[in-house]
C-alpha cells in the first residue's frame, strides 16, 4: 500500500511499470475506484500530474489517501482481475450501469414441460432471450409465441385443462393432450423463433397451412394464415438480414461537456431488438470502462460494432477482445466499420443518439443563456399549489440529465404560513429542502427553478441566503414564458419554441402536475375524514 496525505505527496517512482490493478482508497480505507493498466506507473501518474481532468476525476483525486497495487503477468489478467474486484466491491467512482439490468427477457423454464414467462434477470434455471428494451414489442412477441406454439404459461401444472386450452392458446400437456415428445417439438420451434429465425417458422407454418387446406380443415388453415400474418407484421418492425447467422451489438459514443452519451443496439441473427441509452460522467478511458461495465451484466455477442476505437494500441484492443472472449466462452471481435452494412448499422445507432443529444443540447443552451459555470445536469423545480385558503402544498421535481428523476420528487405540506401566501410558502419549502440537503451533506442541484415571477424568485433567494447557499436560481413565468433572475426587474425573453424554453416548460409543467396531484389527494383525504365523522 502507498499512503498519501494529499495528492502532492504522490511519487511515481513508488509504482512499478508492469501490468496490474490499482485500488484507490479514502481516509477510512474504503475503495473509491478500481482500474487496470498495462503500465501501472504511467496510468496512475496521469491522475496526479494532468491538471486538465474531468470534474469527477478531480474530485476523486482529492479523496485518495492510499493506493493498493496488484501485479499480474499481462493486460488480460489485469482486465479479468479488475472485473472481479469491481463486482466484489462496487466502488463509488467506477461506472455502475444499474439501469441496464432492468430490461426484461422472454424466458423458457428448464422443466420437463417448459413454460414461457417474462424475467427481469438471467438465471441458470431459465433459458433467456433478449433483453428487449421495448416493452410493447416484447409483450407482442411473447403473446405471439403463446398463440403460435401453444406453450403453457401456468406456474404449476393444473389437474385439469385451463381456459387457455379451451380458447386454443395451450396444447394442455397437464392432462396428457400432447405427449412429452410432441411438446418438446413445440418448445424447439418456439426456441428457434425467439432466437430470431422467423423465416424458418413461417416456412413451417406455410407447410402446415397447405396440409390443413388439402385435408379440408379450413378453420385450422385460417388460424395458421393469421399466425403467419402476425409474424410478418411483427418482423416488419425489425431490420432483418437473413444471411447473418451470428449476434452483433452496435455501440456508439458521443462526448458532451462533462458527460458521455452512449447508445447500444442489439442485433440477434440479423434482427434488431431495440436500443438502450446511457449517460455517464466523463473520466479517463470512459468508453473502455463502459464496455467492461456493460458486458459485465449483459449478453456478449460475437461481434461488437463501434463508431470509434476505445483503445490506444492494437495490443490494448487484443487484450479487450481476449477479456470478452474469456467471459463469453467464444470468439468476440471489436470492429470500427468503414463501409457496407455494418457501417449502416453504426449510422443508425448514431441517428438514435442524435435524439438524445437534443435534450442535452437544451442543457448546454441553458448554460450559455444564463451564463452558468457548469452544464445544469441536475435541476430542481418548485411549485406552490392552493385551491382556496386550505390545503396549501408544494411539489418539487428533479430532472437529471434532462430526464425526470422521479425517485427524488418531494412533497411539502406548508407548516409555518397561515392562509394563502405564495411568496412565504415558497420561502418555507425552499429553506426546508436545502437545509435538509445541507444536514445530509448531499450535493446541491446545478439550477433551481421556481414556477412564478419576481416575487417567487425573491422568496426563494431569501431562503437560500438564510442558509448561506449560492445556487443558480431562476423563475419561469407562465404568461409570456419569461425567465426572471434574482434582483433583476426586467425578465429575459427567448424564442418560445427554442429547445431551452420548451425544456423549461416541460420541467415547470411536470412540477405543476405533481404538486396539483398532491393538493387534490389531501383534499380527498380531508373529505373522507369528514364523511367518516358523519
Amino acid at each position: 500500500m502507498i499512503p498519501l496525505v494529499d495528492a502532492s505527496e504522490f511519487k511515481s517512482s513508488d509504482i512499478p511499470k508492469c501490468p496490474g490493478v490499482y485500488l484507490y482508497r479514502d481516509e477510512k480505507g474504503e475503495i473509491l475506484y478500481i482500474g487496470k493498466a498495462k503500465n501501472l506507473r504511467s496510468r496512475v501518474k496521469s491522475y496526479f500530474s494532468n491538471s486538465d481532468k474531468p470534474a469527477k476525476t478531480r474530485w476523486l483525486v482529492q479523496l485518495i489517501r492510499s493506493i493498493d497495487l496488484v501485479l499480474v503477468n499481462n493486460e488480460v489478467e489485469a482486465l479479468l482481475l479488475e472485473n472481479k474486484l469491481i463486482k466484489q466491491h462496487t466502488p463509488k467512482y467506477n461506472i455502475n450501469l444499474k439501469d441496464a439490468k432492468t430490461y426484461a427477457y422472454i424466458a423458457l423454464t428448464r422443466e420437463p414441460y417448459p413454460r414461457i414467462m417474462t424475467s427481469r434477470k438471467v438465471s441458470r434455471k431459465l433459458e433467456s432471450f433478449g433483453p428487449y428494451t421495448d416493452g410493447y414489442t416484447r409483450q407482442d412477441l411473447q403473446r405471439l409465441v403463446v398463440r403460435v406454439f401453444k406453450l403453457r404459461t401456468c406456474r404449476k401444472m393444473p389437474k385439469r385443462a385451463c381456459l387457455n386450452f379451451h380458447i386454443g392458446l395451450c396444447s394442455a400437456p397437464c392432462v396428457g393432450n400432447v405427449t412429452l415428445e410432441q411438446y418438446e417439438g413445440q418448445v424447439e420451434q418456439a426456441r428457434s423463433f425467439l432466437g430470431g429465425d422467423y423465416e424458418q417458422t413461417i416456412k413451417l407454418l406455410l407447410a402446415q397451412m397447405q396440409d390443413a387446406s388439402q385435408r379440408l380443415q379450413y378453420e385450422r388453415a385460417l388460424e395458421l394464415r393469421n399466425q403467419i400474418a402476425s409474424i410478418r407484421l411483427l418482423t416488419q418492425r425489425q431490420i432483418v438480414d437473413n444471411e447473418r447467422r451470428f449476434d452483433q451489438d452496435v455501440l456508439v459514443f458521443r462526448r458532451v461537456g462533462e458527460k458521455v452519451l452512449a447508445v447500444q443496439m442489439g442485433v440477434r441473427r440479423g434482427v434488431l431488438l431495440g436500443k438502450k441509452e446511457f449517460s455517464v460522467d466523463l473520466q479517463p478511458q470512459v468508453e473502455q470502462e463502459f464496455l467492461k461495465a456493460f458486458y459485465g451484466t449483459n449478453q456478449i455477442p460475437r461481434e461488437i460494432l463501434l463508431n470509434e476505437p476505445c483503445w490506444e494500441s492494437h495490443a490494448e484492443k487484443d487484450a479487450l477482445e481476449e477479456f470478452l472472449c474469456a467471459k463469453r466462452g467464444g470468439a468476440v471481435s471489436l470492429t470500427v466499420p468503414r463501409r457496407g452494412d455494418k457501417l449502416g448499422l453504426v449510422r443508425l445507432a448514431e441517428k438514435n443518439l442524435e435524439s438524445t443529444l437534443d435534450e442535452d443540447s437544451a442543457l448546454v443552451d441553458l448554460q450559455n443563456a444564463l451564463n452558468l459555470s457548469v452544464v445544469p445536469h441536475v435541476i430542481e423545480c418548485f411549485d406552490i399549489s392552493n385551491l382556496g385558503q386550505e390545503h396549501v402544498v408544494s411539489g418539487m421535481v428533479r430532472f437529471a440529465d434532462a430526464k425526470p428523476d422521479r425517485k427524488n420528487y418531494r412533497k411539502f405540506k406548508i407548516k409555518t404560513v397561515a392562509g394563502q401566501d405564495d411568496f412565504a410558502s415558497m420561502a418555507e419549502v425552499v429553506k426546508r429542502r436545502y437545509k435538509r440537503l445541507q444536514e445530509e451533506q448531499v450535493p446541491l442541484p446545478d439550477l433551481v427553478v421556481v414556477d412564478g415571477g419576481p416575487g417567487q424568485v425573491a422568496a426563494a433567494k431569501s431562503a437560500l441566503t438564510a442558509l448561506g447557499l449560492q445556487v443558480p436560481l431562476i423563475g419561469l413565468a407562465k404568461e409570456n414564458e419569461e425567465i426572471y433572475l434574482p434582483d433583476e426587474a426586467t425578465p429575459l425573453q427567448f424564442d418560445k419554441n427554442s429547445r431551452m424554453i420548451l425544456f423549461l416548460r416541460k420541467v415547470r409543467d411536470e412540477t405543476h402536475r405533481f404538486s396539483l396531484g398532491y393538493n387534490l389527494k389531501r383534499r380527498e383525504m380531508k373529505l373522507r375524514e369528514e364523511f367518516g365523522k358523519k
